[in-house]
């Protein structure tokens, strides 16, 4: 299992619910939230089959949102 960290711009409830479709459509996601209480709204993707930084924050790109790997 591997866990990828990204500072986001994904801050409420309505905004996780915009990511979702993108985000558990990705393959090898086994888990993911949003911490939007951290300033940095800090997404943590648990994946297990190899899922590299760029698919998630290209998948975020599409639904309008920014990522950073941290």
């Amino acid at each position: 299992m591997e866990t990828l960290k990204f500072k986001t711009n994904i801050k409420c409830g309505g905004c996780i619910a915009t990511v979702t479709p993108a985000l558990d459509t990705l393959e090898g996601v086994a888990k993911w939230e949003v911490d939007t209480a951290n300033p940095d709204k800090i997404l943590t993707v648990e994946s297990d089959n190899g899922l590299t930084a760029n698919e998630v924050i290209s998948a975020l790109k599409t639904k309008g949102y920014n990522a950073e790997k941290i």
